[in-house]
């Protein structure tokens, strides 16, 4: 993958990425999302939260020093906005960072970090001042920062080739060139406008999977025969595969809309979070319907329908959950009909 600039897919041309466009991108993911939910986890944080916010905000310098070793493959990013009491609640995040001298010393506890244990640079969003998002700042802290440590691997359900775990920061201290864009205050902002680009990422991510259950399911429907006749005859059968097949091009016709729509300059904050909302409600039931399809085969771990099914129950959890894509694409709305 890294011969082939997998890990830079995103990250501009100047800084030896392939520099490709949202819509690219999300063409490129339907494939990964086929092979497997938890296979471009490594290459996804790396093109989408653990770059953006670094392309978006970081300093000419702090691009330079480290975009082009992410491009390669070579550093491995993560994104540590996550606590154990700040979730969906972002902004109620009670890490710290405060400034002594020439640096920044920060505290905390950051939860559930993909590619935290690979991870050669973390983006740790920290709080420098006050309350509220207001009061939020970004640091660019490298995985070997005196004071940083990582907790025991998590165990989770699915998406078990997705590592995450804990990072833990215990009086580390960054220097203040390591503050994303040398500004205070403006980590929640590079936050969100982050999190846009990597729900277009999980959208997509669904729509592949659901592809990939489609496939699975049609061809074991096709071979499986009751009561004479491969089951694919069977009424019911064809109605669990229609409306899969049905969704799941719903849901690429919304991604790729929202992609070519963030191409052309356009706020896509609803559009983001309706395609993020909608596929991962999606891709969950084309899951069940899969695992429906095959019966008690699909229960078994000799069939890659039951990897799928646990896979895909987090995309309805991470990078905002569907509650706050509701809440995100209602108050959108109505900011709009009020404004």
């Amino acid at each position: 993958m890294r011969k082939l600039g997998f890990f830079g897919l995103t990250i501009p041309e100047a800084y030896g990425g392939l520099g490709l466009t949202m819509e690219e991108e999300v063409l490129v993911v339907f494939e990964l999302g086929w092979a497997s939910p938890a296979f471009r986890s490594l290459i996804g944080t790396n093109n989408g939260i653990g770059s953006l916010g670094l392309i978006l905000d970081g300093t000419e310098e702090q691009k330079r020093r480290y975009l082009p070793r992410m491009a390669s493959g070579e550093l491995i990013a993560s994104f540590a906005l996550t606590e154990p009491e700040a979730g969906s609640d972002a902004a109620s995040l009670r890490c710290s960072a405060v400034r002594d001298g020439d640096d920044y010393v920060l505290n905390g506890t950051k939860r559930f970090i993909t590619n935290a244990p690979h991870a050669g640079l973390f983006t740790v969003f920290a709080r420098t001042r006050g309350e509220g998002a207001a009061g939020i700042s970004a640091f660019l802290v490298d995985a070997g920062s005196a004071g940083l440590s990582l907790g025991k691997p998590d165990r989770k359900m699915g998406q078990r080739g997705a590592h995450t775990c804990d990072v833990i920061l215990d009086h580390c201290r960054a220097p203040a060139s390591a503050l994303l864009g040398g500004v205070e205050g403006l980590g929640f902002k590079t936050a969100m406008r982050t999190l846009d680009r990597g729900r277009l990422h999980i959208a997509a991510m669904c729509v592949g999977a659901a592809q990939r259950l489609i496939h699975e399911a049609l061809t074991y429907a096709l071979e499986r025969r009751q009561f004479g006749q491969p089951i694919a005859n069977f009424q019911l059968v064809q109605a669990m595969l229609a409306d899969s097949r049905a969704e799941s091009y719903a849901a690429r016709c919304m991604v790729i809309d929202a992609a070519r729509r963030r191409d052309s300059g356009a706020n896509v904050s609803t559009e983001a979070s309706c395609s993020k909302l909608f596929a991962s409600e999606m891709v969950g039931r084309v899951a069940d319907r899969a695992v429906q399809i095959f019966g008690g085969a699909g229960y078994m771990a000799d069939y890659p329908v039951e990897r799928f099914y646990r896979d895909v129950r987090l995309y309805r959890l991470y990078e905002g959950t569907s509650q706050i894509q509701q809440l995100v694409i209602a108050r959108n709305l109505i900011r709009e009909a009020t404004a």
